[in-house]
């Protein structure tokens, strides 16, 4: 099987993010098929929900599509590493492999902080792969934050 990165559509979904005012993160949720199961961005704001990250919401979307609490054998691809919460719902869902843009050096849960996936708490542990178009995922976030100050 040949790999093919799913990262420009979650670069769509942060863009679209952006455009709203949120924070340009997006997430897409792959099939074990390779069908896009779920697509989302950051919604924080216009839910009013601090767990409106694009990780959460495209974790519940792809659950609900499969009618599963667990996501065995998907992928999931999203612009930022993931921060702790998101990574223990990436953990519980089964998530087989994370792929993510941009390391986060303050909120980060996966490569930075508190690690999540090497704590024995774990349930689980994906594979995970960083720096997957951490170039493009790392502008959108600078010229985000920069229109802003």
């Amino acid at each position: 099987m040949v790999f093919t990165s799913h990262m420009t559509l979650a670069l769509e979904e942060a863009r679209a993010a952006a455009r709203a005012g949120e924070v340009p993160v997006g997430a897409v949720v792959i099939g074990p098929d390779g069908a896009v199961l779920a697509r989302a961005r950051n919604r924080m704001r216009e839910l009013c929900d601090p767990t409106a990250h694009a990780e959460m919401l495209a974790i519940r979307a792809a659950c609900a599509a499969l009618g599963s609490e667990r996501l065995a054998g998907c992928d999931l691809y999203v612009t930022l590493e993931p921060c702790t919460a998101c990574a223990g719902a990436i953990s519980a869902a089964r998530i087989a492999r994370l792929y993510y843009g941009a390391a986060d050096p303050k909120s980060g849960g996966v490569a930075q902080g508190p690690r999540v996936f090497d704590h024995a708490q774990a349930h689980h542990k994906p594979e995970v792969y960083g720096g997957i178009a951490e170039r493009a995922a790392a502008d959108l976030l600078r010229d985000f934050f920069a229109a802003r100050r």
